[in-house]
């Protein structure tokens, strides 16, 4: 299956280069800032970003994206009105966009009516932590037929018999957490990460991105010799709060993303 996703890893990997995947709350601190800051990623050198649905029982984040997911639902964010924000965002860009949500809001939503509406909205590709792919096959359906990648995650726990499972209900690309607990950034990425990726790698057959704990330009130049992606969410959300404007948020957030940018590709 062909989306802009598995596309956007197929033309990176024909130039030798590594995907850069931003992870932001969406509705932090409003939806309208989430619009801009998304073309702002896409400006200084993001290939897809990740939007974060908020949600009360975050389960899998840490305390920087728990802040920022409640700060959003503050101000009313809904599953809804960010299937409308990535609308909005396609009137000016096309960068693949993949929603990292928990599965209460999509069954809320309803499974079918959401995988429907949010490929014509423009959502390319669907991330949801606390749903295994051995329950998840009236959503990967729904998805297969609305052209929606879903990313499963793998963990330096998933035994390689369970990668390869994983690997084989995953599209787009599959989802290496680095690390064992919550989301958030540290200060040094794990020993075992290479040979956690090395045997990743062989088990699977979707490019790899690596994510959880990745936070400075030195981590994602690090993690960008060992996966086809990198993901940095809680490092751009500490950004974010150090701001006092929507100006100040896209501005620094969009200098920070140059940065790894910048990093990776050397």
């Amino acid at each position: 299956m062909n989306n802009r996703i598995s596309e956007t890893f197929a033309t990176l990997a024909n130039q030798g280069r590594k995907a850069l995947i931003p992870y932001i709350s969406a509705g932090d601190p409003n939806l309208d800032t989430t619009r801009r800051i998304v073309l702002e990623l896409e400006r200084k050198g993001a290939d897809i970003v990740e939007l974060g649905v908020p949600f009360s029982d975050p389960v899998a984040d840490g305390p920087t994206i728990q802040r920022a997911s409640l700060r959003a639902l503050k101000q009313g964010t809904t599953l809804h009105g960010i299937v409308d924000t990535v609308a909005a965002i396609r009137v000016d860009s096309k960068i693949p966009i993949a929603l990292m949500t928990y599965y209460n809001p999509i069954l809320a939503y309803g499974v079918e009516k959401f995988c429907w509406e949010a490929s014509r909205a423009g959502v390319d590709g669907l991330i949801i932590p606390d749903l295994p792919p051995e329950e998840a096959a009236d959503l990967i359906a729904c998805c297969r037929e609305q052209n929606i990648a879903t990313v499963f995650l793998v963990a330096p726990t998933s035994s390689a018999d369970r990668i390869a499972h994983i690997d084989a209900n995953t599209t787009g690309f599959l989802y290496c957490v680095s690390l064992t607990g919550v989301t958030g950034a540290r200060n040094r990425m794990g020993d075992n990460v290479p040979a956690f990726m090395e045997t990743v790698r062989s088990r699977s057959s979707n490019p790899l991105a690596i994510g959880f704990g990745i936070s400075t330009p030195d981590h994602a130049r690090e993690a960008a010799r060992l996966a086809d992606g990198i993901i940095v969410g809680s490092a751009i959300i500490d950004v974010i709060e150090q701001c006092k404007t929507e100006d100040e948020i896209v501005s620094q957030v969009g200098n920070f993303v140059k940065s790894l940018r910048t990093s990776i590709d050397e």
